[in-house]
């Protein structure tokens, strides 16, 4: 039985929010690539916040810039791309796993998305052949976003959290398309390389605006920051997280 405080995470709405079509999930995870990403985007794009994580126990980390706090875990909206981004700062620890998946779907219910993509590096053995995104998507979501693009899908492995927990829910609901977007990432914090090849996938299978070419500029700037987070989570990753088993 859940306890009561992994009962109360959900995605507080703190502002109006229009429908959007497209969900973009990127969070604390190895080699930062997916987090860069969608936090890149919310600051290119110069998106609205709207909400934040609420819930699952203690926070473990309240980031901060310029002496001024923030939540953890944040929902921006760009309603001229008709996309939101969820910047999860917080490594989401196995047991919380099931319940950020409800909190990110029902909150997606809430804006009327037709499609999730999560964004996500994954440390795997690999050459220079292999610096591209990769894709692991449900059916429906490949008819709708790759059937026109050269985006090679992953090999064969396994995915693990949050990322197989929404593809897992995709594979039956009809209604919303799943996605993850994927590349091999390196340890140092934040892989901008990495990031910029996540960035690139979603602005050819969504056709959103952006400009990658500031980004090597942007993770220079939050290198001190996501340094801290990365020693952080690796440290959390070695009491709790299992060995990420996905490969190509």
């Amino acid at each position: 039985m859940p306890s009561d405080a992994t009962q109360r995470v959900r995605i507080t709405l703190t502002d109006e929010c229009p429908p959007v079509e497209t969900l973009v999930v990127g969070i604390s995870e190895y080699g930062l690539a997916g987090l860069t990403a969608v936090d890149y985007l919310a600051d290119q794009r110069s998106m609205r916040q709207v909400g934040h994580l609420r819930g699952g126990g203690p926070p473990a980390i309240a980031p901060f810039r310029d002496g001024t706090p923030r939540h953890h875990t944040r929902l921006y909206a760009d309603e001229e791309e008709s996309l939101a981004v969820l910047v999860g700062e917080r490594f989401v620890a196995p047991p919380l796993v099931e319940d950020v998946a409800d909190a990110v779907l029902s909150t997606g219910e809430d804006l009327g998305v037709s499609n999730v993509t999560m964004l996500t590096g994954v440390p795997v053995a690999h050459g220079p052949e292999d610096h591209v995104p990769f894709y692991i998507a449900t059916e429906d979501y490949q008819e709708a976003f790759l059937s026109e693009t050269d985006i090679r899908s992953m090999g064969n492995g396994f995915l693990e959290g949050l990322s197989a927990e929404l593809v897992t829910r995709g594979i039956s609901d009809d209604s919303l398309a799943t996605g993850v977007f994927t590349t091999p990432a390196h340890p140092q914090a934040p892989d901008a390389a990495a990031a910029i090849r996540l960035v690139k996938a979603l602005r050819a299978t969504h056709d959103i605006t952006v400009d990658t070419g500031p980004l090597e500029a942007f993770a220079a700037n939050v290198e001190a920051h996501y340094q801290a987070l990365a020693e952080r989570l690796e440290a959390e990753a070695t009491d709790s997280m299992p060995d990420d088993r996905m490969y190509m």
